[in-house]
């Protein structure tokens, strides 16, 4: 008897071919055919034969079954791959003397690729076996070759993706330079905007992709402030009231900016950017600007941004204030002395405060 998976090296490499059959005769006659252009690997039943496959599936071109075993016999091991999801990857022929109909239509339901009689005619089975044996591998390099295509593009998609983040960051920061900040305040903006709307139920509803679009986004809510004059963007006192009327329009200059930049029209982020850039002033009272939006008519990313961005400046030293203890600014925030919120996002916001802090 021969041993179990005898392995039988052929002169070419074309992969390796296992055949399953427990009459060494007919295992005899399947390897001189094939033996000059596979690697053979032999199996005398279902169950060693079964054993083989996984412990080979990465290397076999093709199985050559027998249906007739001790065992395990063929029509399980066909069950046994169906289920292993292999039969997709590797072609199984059935060399059987027992074809008969119902035979062949568990094996052709199983999905067996050919059933070829015994006793076999050598150069009609070789045929049979290489042009399906040809087609699976031309699938797999095509399929190799797509595969490759799309990793490059999506390796291409996330460079440009890169790219535009970062030219949206040094824009944004160009900004925070010029009222005298580190630049710090658009990155914390950024993460307490994901934060919030990843970790509270205020969030509910957007996908983490949502979120992430809208972090981003966030990170040029103030960038109509580049048409404010550095007279007033710096001024260390109190406004008077025609310069809080021009501050108060970087609101809508934000949007008018956004809009006039075509290659950021065409980004996923520019809807969520440019509602964040007009609305983060609305007040959930209805006393906010440029346009007086109340509760639910203000979108919750502009709501989030709109609280990041008070939290981030009473916590932090501003060219016109000192930095606010943490204390302070949150009961500043709790009695409402900087803004009127939702009442539902404060009460998400107090919850995570904590970490948010940390940013």
């Amino acid at each position: 008897m021969f041993e179990e998976y005898f392995y039988q090296s052929s002169s070419m490499d074309c992969g390796s071919m296992l055949i399953v059959d427990d009459d060494e005769t007919n295992y005899e006659i399947l390897a001189n055919i094939f033996s000059p252009y596979y690697d053979i690997i032999y199996a005398s039943n279902g169950k060693t034969g079964l054993e083989a496959v996984l412990n080979n599936k990465d290397k076999l071109c093709s199985i050559l079954l027998d249906v007739v075993m001790p065992e395990m016999n063929g029509l399980q091991v066909l069950r046994s791959l169906k289920e292993a999801e292999l039969l997709d990857k590797i072609p199984v022929f059935l060399i059987t003397a027992e074809a008969t109909v119902d035979v062949m239509r568990e094996a052709y339901r199983l999905g067996v690729m050919d059933i070829i009689p015994k006793p076999v005619t050598p150069y009609v089975v070789l045929r049979r076996v290489q042009s399906v044996v040809e087609l699976f591998s031309a699938r797999k390099r095509l399929s190799d070759v797509v595969e490759l295509q799309h990793l490059d593009l999506l390796s291409q998609a996330e460079k440009i993706i890169s790219l535009n983040k970062g030219m949206i960051e040094a824009l944004a920061t160009a900004i925070e330079f010029r009222s005298e900040e580190s630049g710090d305040h658009v990155r914390r903006i950024n993460r307490i905007t994901a934060h919030i709307l990843s970790n509270t139920k205020f969030g509910n509803g957007l996908s983490s992709m949502d979120i992430e679009k809208i972090a981003l986004a966030s990170i040029m809510h103030d960038v109509g402030k580049i048409a404010v004059p550095d007279s007033i963007l710096k001024k260390p006192g109190r406004l008077t009231e025609e310069e809080f009327e021009i501050m108060k329009s970087h609101t809508t200059q934000g949007a008018a900016l956004l809009d006039k930049i075509p290659q950021l029209r065409e980004n996923e982020a520019y809807e969520y950017a440019r509602d964040i850039a007009l609305h983060h002033h609305e007040r959930y009272d209805g006393k906010g600007y440029p346009e007086g939006l109340k509760g639910d008519e203000i979108s919750i990313w502009a709501q989030v941004v709109s609280l990041a961005d008070v939290y981030d400046a009473l916590i932090c030293k501003r060219v016109y204030k000192k930095a606010f203890s943490r204390e302070e600014a949150l009961n500043m925030i709790k009695d409402g002395k900087c803004g009127a919120f939702n009442p539902f996002l404060l009460e998400c916001f107090f919850k995570v405060e904590n970490d948010l802090y940390n940013f």
